[in-house]
């Protein structure tokens, strides 16, 4: 059993590993403008990106970071800030604040450089005007226990926000934007990525409550404004990159499967959906390869949601690997992983799970239902007392999920 795992895990950080600042950021900073370099980061990778900023410059700096407690580590020239995810609290309102005040200050002659990763939506909270942070907190707990996918959540966001939806960059004006974002979700846009702060937005606030009232989640009723629309003059001198997303991640993921002797066989880039619904639909595909006399690594990314109904600890990775492992009902040779980028999936407390051709007989031996821990939203404890919990911490990056199936392992 241990050979198998340990491929997974190394296919695993082959893909984190691609993503990592330190690889993808220094080709991209811009050159030095007349004035400062004003940094503005915030994100999972937040601190990651700050430290290759402050390695790579020798000009005039300074900036404000936001990352999550746990993740800190000094800083020399900028100044490094705290906030909670995925529920925003008072610490994201100073957060929120610090970037717009920073952005305002900015001159002509400075470049305002926004360095934006997967997690900022919560780091960042600025309420709309009249709306209070317990009733944005009490939205985003909803929105997470909806099922909502990213885009949608980013979108009421945008419209409840006086930082995101292009705000930020529009604060700047007139100095020139550059932000380099790595992307946490499945269709890269701009506007979705951290609630777009840096970026127009076409969508509208009649969108944003019609998809409330698609999730059966109630309007705030205040707060509400519309965000900076394309063609604004604001965003003239805004510029937008993407330098690592889950594309990068799983190309590496791909090649790493194929120096280990599999043969890699790509299920989606951008799955999104119900977890435990996905990973039965790929319990099916990984029988269909089991027929065949040749090792495969069926391979998928994207960003999987859970509807949440019960009251246990679990998240996407691990409803998707326990959904697995029942319908594969103990599958000879099929080993997986499903673990979230950034090590954190859901409230699990790891970043997914492992599952292997005995999980099922071994939880039945320990006295733990499966099914009934998937029904429940309580999956963390079973994997936890498997000791099938994959936990390698937080990652510094974040481009959504890795899941890797190996056939024939």
């Amino acid at each position: 059993m241990s050979e198998p795992r340990l491929i997974l895990e190394s296919l695993f950080h082959a893909g984190v590993e691609a993503c990592m600042p330190s690889r993808v950021l220094a080709a991209h900073l811009p050159p030095r403008p007349k004035g400062r370099l004003i940094v503005l980061a915030a994100g999972k990778s937040a601190v990651e990106m700050a430290e290759v900023v402050e390695g790579a410059w020798d000009g005039p700096m300074d900036g404000v970071v936001v990352a999550r407690p746990g993740q800190t580590r000094d800083l020399k020239r900028l100044t490094l800030m705290e906030a909670p995810h995925p529920t925003p609290d008072e610490r994201s309102v100073a957060a929120g604040l610090a970037l717009l005040t920073a952005a305002a200050k900015a001159g002509a002659d400075d470049q305002v450089l926004v360095l934006l990763s997967g997690g900022a939506s919560s780091l960042l909270c600025l309420p709309g005007e009249g709306l209070t942070l317990a009733a944005k907190q009490a939205l985003t707990r909803d929105l997470l226990r909806s099922g909502a996918p990213i885009q949608d959540m980013n979108l009421v966001r945008r419209h409840l926000s006086r930082v995101k939806g292009g705000r930020l960059a529009a604060a700047a004006w007139p100095a020139p934007v550059l932000t380099l974002a790595i992307s946490d979700v499945v269709s890269d846009a701009p506007e979705a990525i951290g609630s777009g702060p840096t970026v127009a937005d076409p969508s509208t606030v009649a969108e944003a409550k019609a998809l409330l009232a698609r999730h059966g989640i109630r309007d705030p009723g205040a707060g509400w404004s519309e965000t900076v629309k394309p063609g604004d003059p604001r965003l003239a001198r805004a510029e937008f990159r993407i330098v690592a997303s889950a594309r990068t991640a799983l190309a590496a993921v791909v090649e790493a499967a194929r120096r280990a002797g599999f043969v890699p066989e790509m299920l989606g880039e951008g799955i999104e959906g119900e977890a435990r619904e996905v990973g039965a639909a790929h319990a099916l595909v990984a029988r269909a390869y089991a027929g065949r006399r040749i090792r495969h690594a069926l391979i998928s990314g994207g960003e999987l949601t859970v509807t949440v109904g019960g009251q246990g600890r679990g998240g996407p990775n691990q409803e998707y690997a326990a959904a697995l492992a029942l319908a594969l009902e103990g599958a000879s040779g099929v080993y997986a992983l499903a673990g979230d980028s950034d090590g954190i999936d859901g409230s699990s407390g790891a970043a997914g799970a492992f599952i292997t051709p005995d999980t099922l007989a071994r939880a039945r031996k320990l006295g733990v239902d499966l099914m009934l821990r998937l029904a429940s939203n309580d999956v963390a404890p079973a994997f936890e007392a498997l000791g099938d919990a994959f936990a390698p911490g937080a990652t510094g990056s974040n481009v959504n999920d890795l899941r890797i199936v190996l056939v024939g392992a």
